[in-house]
């Protein structure tokens, strides 16, 4: 399979360029004009532009310098030729990357012909494929296996510009012999292949996360499949792969049957004894005139009895005339056969009017004279449907399957499982117990004249019939497929490839009785597992944990003598051996490998190591000298070589860019004017229906007024303000008219006892004037009742009506006065018997008197 995977490697001319013809090779970041035969990566060209680009690996974007390289890149008519194992879909950011896998040059710093290989899709075993290239390429996590002459096997992780700078241990003639992704954790076991994500892929016949194992039916090292015609064997990495149960051709159960055969239409044909029964299954009951044993079969009941209880086999039903006898359930006795002249017949007769007519030759006891009329057939012969049938030597009824019964007189069924059987050296002095089978159902096998599920231990099925279960060897406890193809051995000793051992040989180990053969991963080991090795083979010589693995890691090498993984040198990022000096690439970014060896680069040009081909970007491009010397054509001029790329400004917007988005502002402006509007309208239209109704309108709370209040006295530290909020009267059917009319209609017939009649306007003047009177430290005017000082009553704007409603300013901001509202001056101290103890009562609500002195009487 290795061969056919890395037939690609075959050359194919890909991406020549002639010396004689000069080119620009750029990296990321840099370009170099000159003659160049390199090959890997692609060339990028476009209509119009002064030169083709040789791109280098690497990750190019819009913004990749110089200025010629981003031109190249952003142009819209630009388009990409990849060499062999590249992508050539140009689209930035490009990520011109060697795909999974091994390139090879015929040239040396990836020059020449190229050739591809991905990674493989199946362990490649044993195979190998001589490497005639001078430079070889390797994607990232990728590593090979070579050979190097005769036996030093070397992995390479990186990519070698020229296979002549390799250590002298590694030099010689090269034969790749594996590739794989090192991309797995665990690593795969021999039987899979690591794929480039990370997962194992197997063989077929393996199965696991690491492909360690065989699936069911499949056996030995390869894991290859069981036998044909074989539906169980001895399988398993560590199996032998002998038949342990053959495939059953029409099985019972394929016609939904149980113990019957399954014909080519489909239909199942029973067994002796058995009908379908009411769930639909065939062959699942007892037809009738038989019973169910205790084992599972269907025997015929007693003669002169129709039918039977299962289990004990007692008569239910007797023929007509016969009566059940009383010692013998099982038992129907006949009648007797009596003449008109009350004779009884003897036996070999029968009445026949007046007289006894002899039964026929057949018979021994009848009922009529003929055959079919028979209750005891004649010696030799037996019941069976109504007529009496003759047996052969095997016991076996004339015509049929069924076994004659010397005790019942009756061709009997042979049992459930069985579809044949006989009494060997049968006679009249035979039993029904020594029937044995002679054919099974499909899936059961014949041992000892019974049919079994299985061979029992010590036997095997034959594999002329694959019926007949045949005893093992005398040195075999158990065998498969022949008598000396032991499984267990006896005496102690252990069975090994079908013969019996007394110690296990190499690469296998023992178990129950058996040399088991050791995981194809491993050399020697001590039991079946892939992480049970003891030791490796040369193609996986790293053991660690009980694993043999093909690598170390990428900085280590495998030493052979200590059988282990060592470091390599500092200077190598991979290696081949000990020192400095069997580096396979360079840890540094500005050394390169020199016969095995990491030197200084001396990259020519301002140039660099390119990452991941070590080589430097002046090592892929001649350039030629000032001196003239050179022979080759002069390089042509082409600018933006070494000028940094340049990000062109965005364009500025057209007018009918600018005038469709001024629009559009507009638009979204005079939308959220009319959603303001519109919330303002019905906002006011709740709260004009709630005035209506006369319920309190908290005004403002909400609003960006009251918010702005409330953030400055959070900011300056003042005590929350409360909002003033009209409140109508107690009693909503008198309004403050009303009560003033009141007042005036009882001063007129009730005059003051201190003023007269004609103090009335000053009373009503006094009453309206205490309304909203702030309570201040300064002096109040008092009023004297009964001879002594007392405050003048105060209300709040809370609580009038509309009458005495607040100031427009109040009604407009929310925010009470901070000044007492203007009152009517008052020319004299008036005193009226409507006190404020009067007003206090019945409907008048009166503020309270005892408030809280403040420095604003609206401030809390």
């Amino acid at each position: 399979m290795f061969a056919t995977i890395l037939s690609t490697l075959a050359f194919s001319t890909i991406l020549i360029y002639a010396q004689s013809t000069p080119t620009v090779v750029c990296i990321p970041g840099q370009c170099l004009q000159g003659y160049s035969n390199t090959t890997i990566g692609a060339r990028l060209s476009a209509p119009g532009a002064a030169t083709d680009i040789h791109l280098v690996p690497g990750q190019y974007s819009a913004t990749t310098s110089p200025q010629t390289l981003h031109n190249l890149l952003t142009s819209t008519s630009a388009s990409i030729a990849a060499s062999s194992g590249f992508n050539s879909s140009l689209l930035l950011p490009l990520n011109l990357a060697l795909q999974p896998g091994l390139a090879v040059y015929s040239g040396s710093l990836y020059s020449g012909q190229a050739a591809f290989s991905s990674l493989p899709s199946a362990p490649v075993g044993n195979s190998s494929v001589p490497l005639t290239s001078l430079s070889i390429a390797l994607s990232s996590g990728v590593w090979a296996s070579v050979n190097a002459g005769s036996s030093n096997r070397v992995i390479l992780w990186d990519s070698i510009p020229d296979v002549n700078q390799l250590p002298s241990g590694a030099l010689g003639s090269l034969a790749l012999t594996d590739i794989e992704s090192a991309s797995c954790s665990p690593t795969c076991a021999g039987s899979g292949i690591c794929t480039s994500s990370g997962t194992c892929q197997c063989s077929a016949g393996f199965t696991g996360s690491s492909c360690e194992s065989c699936a069911s039916g499949f056996f030995g090292s390869n894991c290859q499949a069981c036998p044909s015609g074989c539906s169980s064997c001895d399988d398993g990495i560590s199996g032998s792969g002998r038949c342990l149960k053959p495939t059953v051709a029409n099985a019972p159960s394929t016609c939904n049957c149980l113990n019957g055969v399954c014909g080519s239409n489909g239909q199942c044909t029973c067994n002796a004894g058995f009908t379908t029964a009411a769930n639909g299954t065939a062959c699942a009951k007892c037809s009738s005139g038989f019973f169910l044993t205790s084992t599972g079969d269907c025997q015929v009941c007693q003669l002169g009895c129709t039918q039977c209880a299962d289990g004990t086999g007692a008569c239910t039903t007797c023929k007509t005339g016969f009566s059940q006898d009383a010692n013998d359930q099982t038992k129907c006795n006949p009648p007797q056969s009596i003449t008109s002249t009350g004779t009884i017949c003897p036996d070999g007769s029968f009445a026949n009017g007046n007289a006894c007519a002899t039964c026929s030759s057949s018979c021994q006891t009848c009922t009529a004279g003929t055959s079919n009329d028979c209750i005891l057939c004649s010696a030799g012969h037996y019941t069976f449907q109504g007529g009496c049938v003759a047996a052969n030597s095997d016991g076996v009824c004339a015509g049929t399957n069924l076994i004659a019964d010397n005790n019942k007189h009756e061709c009997d069924s042979c049992g459930a499982k069985c579809t044949s059987c006989k009494i060997p050296n049968f006679s009249v002095a035979s039993t029904a117990n020594q029937k044995q089978c002679t054919g099974c159902l499909p899936g059961f096998f014949l041992s000892n004249g019974t049919c079994v599920n299985a061979c029992p231990s010590g036997t095997f099925v034959s594999p002329q019939d694959n019926l007949t279960c045949l005893p093992c060897d005398s040195t075999c406890n158990t065998c498969a497929g022949s008598s000396t193809f032991c499984l267990t051995c006896s005496s102690n000793q252990l069975a090994s490839g079908g013969k019996c051992v007394a110690t296990c040989p190499s690469n296998t180990f023992s178990a129950s009785g058996s040399c088991l053969t050791c995981h194809p991963d491993c050399a020697t080991c001590s039991g079946a597992s892939f992480n049970q090795c003891t030791s490796c083979p040369s193609s996986r010589p790293v053991l660690i944990n009980g694993r043999c693995l093909p690598t170390c890691s990428k900085s280590q090498f495998f030493d052979p003598t200590t059988s282990s993984c060592q470091a390599c040198d500092s200077s190598c990022s991979s290696c081949s051996g000990a020192g400095p000096s069997n580096c396979l690439a360079c840890s540094s970014t500005t050394q390169v490998l020199r016969k095995g060896t990491c030197v200084a680069s001396n990259c020519q040009s301002g140039t660099s190591v390119i990452a991941g081909l070590g080589v430097c970007l002046s090592d892929l491009v001649s350039v030629p000298q000032v001196s003239g010397t050179s022979t080759l054509a002069p390089l042509p001029t082409i600018t933006g070589l070494s000028t940094p790329t340049a990000i062109s400004k965005r364009r500025p917007l057209e007018w009918w860019e600018i005038l469709l988005m001024a629009l559009g502002c507009a638009f979204i402006f005079l939308v959220v004017i009319w959603c303001c509007r519109r919330r303002q309208r019905n906002q006011r239209a709740k709260k004009t229906a709630l005035f209506a109704t006369g319920v309190a309108v908290n005004r403002g709370k909400t609003s960006w007024r009251w918010r702005l209040i409330r953030l400055g006295e959070k900011l300056f530290g003042h005590h929350r303000s409360t909002r003033v909020v009209p409140v109508l009267p107690v009693h909503g059917s008198h309004n403050e008219s009303m009560k003033l009319t009141k007042i005036h209609t009882a001063n007129i017939s009730a005059p003051s006892p201190l003023h007269g009649s004609t103090g009335e306007e000053e009373d009503i003047v006094r009453l309206i004037g205490s309304y909203q009177r702030p309570v201040s430290p300064e002096p109040s005017r008092f009023h004297t009742h009964h001879h002594r000082l007392t405050p003048v009553d105060q209300r709040s704007i809370s609580e009038t009506s509309h009458v005495s409603a607040p100031s427009i300013y109040s009604q407009m901001t929310g925010v009470p006065r901070r000044v007492p509202d203007p009152r009517q001056p008052v020319k004299k101290e008036l005193t009226s018997r409507f006190s404020s103890s009067t007003l206090s009562s019945g409907e008048y609500l009166l503020p309270p008197t005892n408030l809280k002195s403040s420095k604003n009487p609206f401030w809390k």
